[in-house]
C-alpha cells in the first residue's frame, strides 16, 4: 500500500508541473544576483538547466504568456470585483492626468493670441512642454516611493498639488506665474496620479493585461476630448479663471475616487534606496530597446496635439471648427486605446506597439504633410489619435513583460523619466521649426513623421532581440 501511495503521489507531481508549475513551497529556488533572496523557478526553467542551456527554443517561452520571475500567473486575479474596481479608479487618475497634458494645444493656441502674445511660440511652448515634462520625469522617484509605500500616499499628495497648481494658474498674469503654477505644479501632481494608477493596475492582471490597461488609458482618451471643449466653450462665458477653477474642482472629485479605490494586490516592502536600480534595467537590451525607441517617438507624439489647433486656421479652417480638432484626436485615441490592448493580449504586445507607432509615423508623411483642407485635417486628427493612442497602453504593458512583478515601479517610472527629455524639448522644437518656416508647417510635420518611425523601428529592433528573425510569434 506504501508502494501505491507513493506511486500516486508522484504521479499528481507530474500532473501538477505539467498543469502550470509547482506549488509555492515545492518549487526550486535560486540566489538572485544580490545573493541574499531565493526566488522560485519557473516551469521549465529546471529542465533546460539540465539540458545545458538557457536559450528559449520555442515560440511559447518567447511570449508573454511567460510569467515575470518569482510570480505565477495564476496568482493573478484577472477580474473580480476588487480588480475592475481598481480599473474605474485609474481611469479617473488617467483622466484627470494625462488627459489633461492631451490638451496642451488649446492651451497654447489661448496663451498665444492672449495672455502670452508677445512672446514667441517657441517661448509660449515651454509652457505645456514643461508641463508634459514635469508629468513624465519624476517616474523614477515616485515609482520608487510607490515601491515602498503603495499608492495612497502619493495620490493624496498629488491630488494637492495638481489642484492647487491649477487654482494658482487661474491667477497668473505674468509668463513665470504660469511656468510655475501650470508647467510645474499641477503637472507634479498630475504625475503623482499618473503613475501609481498605472503600476498598481498590472498587480492585479497578467493575461488581460493589456486589455485592461487600455480600458484605463482611455480615460485619457476622454479627458482629452472633455477638457478641451469645457475650456473653450466655458471661457468666453465665466472668463479664464474661473474656467480653470471649475476644471480644477472636477478633477478633485475624480481624485477622490482614485484614492478611495485604487490599490495594489501586493503590500508594499520597504527598501532602503539604491541608485544602482533605476540603471540596471539598461543593462538589458530589450528594456533598452523599449526605452529608447519610447525615446524617438515621443520626440514627435506631441506636436500634432499642439500644433495641430494652429495650422487649421492657416488652410483657411474656421476657428471654431479647428478648436475641435484636439477634441477629434483623443475621441478616436478612445478606440486605439482598447482596441489595439485587446489585440495585444493575442498576438503579442510589442508586436502591436511597433506596428501602431510605425503606422502614427506614416500617416504624418501621408496624410498631415499633404492636407491642404479641413476634410484631410479632420481625417488626420482621426487616424492620428488612434495609431498614437495605442502608446499610452502598450508601452507600461511591454514594461511588465520584460520585468518582475515587484519591480515595475521602478522599472517603468525609469523609462518614462528617460522619455521626459524628450516630452520636455519637442514643442519647443516644433516651435522653432515653425518659426523657421516662416509660419508654415511643413518642416515641422517631416521632422515628426520621420522621428516617429525612427522610434517604431527601434521598437521593432527590442522585438527582434526577443524573437530573432521570426517575423510571426507573439512577443
Amino acid at each position: 500500500m506504501v508502494s501505491q501511495y507513493s506511486s500516486m503521489s508522484t504521479m499528481r507531481d507530474k500532473s501538477e508541473k505539467q498543469d502550470g508549475g509547482y506549488a509555492p513551497s515545492e518549487a526550486p529556488t535560486e540566489t538572485n544576483d544580490l545573493g541574499d533572496v531565493s526566488l522560485p523557478k519557473l516551469p521549465g526553467e529546471a529542465t533546460e538547466q539540465a539540458n545545458g542551456t538557457d536559450e528559449v527554443g520555442d515560440l511559447e517561452k518567447a511570449t508573454p504568456t511567460s510569467a515575470p520571475p518569482a510570480f505565477n500567473p495564476a496568482d493573478f486575479p484577472d477580474g473580480g470585483a476588487k480588480a475592475w474596481l481598481v480599473v474605474a479608479g485609474c481611469w479617473c487618475c488617467l483622466f484627470v492626468s494625462f488627459g489633461w497634458i492631451n490638451c496642451i494645444g488649446v492651451f497654447q493656441a489661448y496663451y498665444q493670441t492672449h495672455m502670452l502674445s508677445q512672446y514667441a511660440p517657441s517661448t509660449v511652448a515651454w509652457i505645456p512642454s514643461l508641463e508634459a515634462f514635469m508629468m513624465f520625469a519624476g517616474g523614477a522617484v515616485i515609482g520608487k516611493i510607490y515601491d515602498n509605500y503603495g499608492p495612497f500616499y502619493l495620490l493624496v499628495t498629488g491630488t494637492f498639488f495638481h489642484v492647487f497648481g491649477l487654482m494658482m494658474t487661474s491667477l497668473a498674469t505674468e509668463y513665470y506665474q504660469f511656468i510655475l503654477a501650470q508647467g510645474i505644479c499641477s503637472a507634479l501632481g498630475a504625475s503623482m496620479v499618473f503613475y501609481p494608477a498605472m503600476t498598481s493596475l498590472t498587480s492585479w492582471f497578467f493575461h488581460k493585461r493589456a486589455f485592461a490597461l487600455g480600458i484605463v488609458a482611455s480615460g485619457s482618451s476622454m479627458g482629452g476630448v472633455i477638457f478641451p471643449i469645457m475650456v473653450q466653450r466655458l471661457i468666453p462665458q465665466i472668463g479664464f479663471p474661473w474656467t480653470m477653477r471649475a476644471c480644477a474642482f472636477m478633477i478633485l472629485g475624480l481624485c477622490i475616487i482614485a484614492i478611495l479605490t485604487v490599490k495594489s494586490r501586493l503590500p508594499p516592502v520597504k527598501k532602503p534606496l539604491n541608485l544602482i536600480e533605476f540603471v540596471l534595467p539598461l543593462k538589458e537590451p530589450p528594456y533598452v530597446l523599449l526605452t529608447l525607441g519610447s525615446f524617438l517617438f515621443f520626440l514627435g507624439l506631441f506636436l500634432p496635439f499642439n500644433f495641430l489647433i494652429l495650422q487649421g486656421p492657416s488652410i483657411g479652417m474656421s476657428q471654431d471648427l479647428a478648436g475641435y480638432l484636439i477634441p477629434i484626436l483623443n475621441a478616436a485615441s478612445v478606440f486605439g486605446r482598447t482596441i489595439p490592448g485587446y489585440v495585444a493580449d493575442k498576438v503579442g504586445r510589442f508586436n502591436v506597439l511597433t506596428v501602431m507607432c510605425a503606422f502614427s509615423g506614416i500617416i504624418i508623411l501621408a496624410l498631415w504633410l499633404p492636407a491642404a483642407a479641413n476634410a484631410p485635417l479632420i481625417v488626420f486628427a482621426a487616424l492620428y489619435g488612434f495609431g498614437s493612442g495605442a502608446f499610452v497602453s502598450a508601452a507600461p504593458s511591454c514594461v511588465a513583460q520584460i520585468s518582475d512583478v515587484r519591480k515595475i515601479g521602478v522599472r517603468t517610472g525609469t523609462l518614462f523619466g528617460i522619455v521626459s527629455i524628450a516630452v520636455l524639448i519637442s514643442n519647443p522644437i516644433g516651435g522653432a521649426l515653425v518659426d523657421d518656416d516662416h509660419g508654415k508647417y511643413r518642416n515641422l510635420q517631416i521632422y515628426a513623421g520621420v522621428i516617429c518611425c525612427g522610434g517604431a523601428a527601434v521598437l521593432g529592433a527590442s522585438r527582434f532581440v526577443q524573437s530573432g528573425p521570426k517575423l510571426v510569434v507573439k512577443i
